[in-house]
């Protein structure tokens, strides 16, 4: 039973658009470990990657029709407000203070995203903040993405993977979890790149965002 103490959850990233991919790893995660929500952040500028291809606003807008009335997620458009790059340490010290030193809060990536930890800045503070999900796809095992780790990552996983995932609500922060989720190869670059060419990105992105995408002639340039 989630309680009013459970953990948070935080999933960042540019939403260039929110797909079902996000929404079923946030969602099975949420389950799975129990949390309170989830809160979407949608970057402003994204330190690690080109400029997304639509305005934050936009981006903001479709995260929080796509989130509609599930209970278990939330917007959180912090990172959109904040002048220049939008770094996740930054955004979870800012979470830390609000919901003090002792309620967990579970950074949410994906495999991919986790592989690359190590060149995020400041990114061994990220573990003084929060637990780190790694979500990865069935048919992806972890030994295969274990091999392809910096030796640096590699380190702080060997010392800090928890091996029973509910371990997460006995501390604030500090420990890594593993979490098998659905296999869904949906890309934010597969749907910009059928509404580019003219076919139907539909089933791929709930139908309000695509709605939107249309409406506001978002992708065709």
């Amino acid at each position: 039973m989630v309680t009013a103490t459970a953990p948070i959850g935080v999933l960042g990233g540019t939403f260039d658009p929110i797909h079902f991919g996000h929404l079923r790893l946030a969602q099975e995660v949420a389950e799975k470990l129990r949390l309170d929500h989830v809160r979407f952040v949608p970057s402003g500028t994204p330190p690690h990657r080109a400029a997304p291809d639509v305005s934050a606003a936009h981006r903001l807008a479709m995260v929080r029709l796509a989130i509609g009335d599930n209970r278990l997620f939330t917007v959180d458009d912090r990172e959109t407000r904040r002048d220049g790059p939008g770094y996740t340490v930054d955004t979870l010290g800012e979470l830390r203070r609000e919901v003090g030193a002792t309620r967990a809060i579970c950074l949410l990536l994906g495999a991919d995203a986790f592989l690359d930890l190590a060149t995020w800045s400041r990114w061994h503070e990220l573990f003084r903040l929060a637990h780190v999900v790694v979500a990865h796809r069935p048919g992806y095992p972890v030994n295969i993405w274990q091999d392809r780790m910096p030796q640096p990552l590699a380190r702080e996983y060997a010392s800090r993977t928890m091996q029973q995932p509910l371990a997460v609500h006995l501390a604030p922060a500090g420990g890594i979890v593993v979490i098998a989720i659905a296999a869904l190869d949906i890309s934010a670059t597969l749907i910009r790149d059928c509404v580019r060419s003219g076919a139907s990105p539909r089933y791929l992105l709930p139908d309000s965002v695509l709605d939107y995408i249309q409406a506001k002639g978002l992708y065709v340039g």
